[in-house]
């Protein structure tokens, strides 16, 4: 029990170190944390079909503007040093989790079909 405590407090302090550093790397090039997600995966790509083209248009400019700073190697807050940034602000991750449980409550009701 004791070294559960430990255990948990441990990685709470490394995710939140993790969190910062990722933060601070995404910030560089004006990325959110969402625009990490493999595309090809089936929840992803569902969920991005279902997104509002607003989220789209967002999400591809955003990932423009990162291959262009990376090309120039150059920061985003050299061009724009007052932007404030939302780094992990989440448009699509709660229809990912909600595609993700539908498929698993699918694969549950029909595991009895694999037999």
């Amino acid at each position: 029990m004791a070294l559960r405590m430990v255990y948990d407090k441990a990685i709470g302090f490394a995710a939140k170190q993790y969190t910062a550093v990722l933060g601070n790397q995404l910030s560089q090039y004006g990325l959110r944390y969402e625009d990490l997600l493999i595309e090809e995966e089936t929840p992803v790509k569902e969920a991005l079909s279902l997104a509002s083209p607003d989220v789209l248009t967002a999400r591809t400019r955003r990932l423009k503007r990162a291959i262009d700073l990376s090309y120039k190697r150059k920061s985003l807050q050299d061009y724009a040093p007052d932007m404030q940034l939302d780094t992990f602000k989440t448009e699509i991750m709660s229809d990912i989790q909600k595609i993700k449980a539908r498929d698993h409550e699918y694969a549950q009701l029909n595991a009895h079909n694999k037999m």
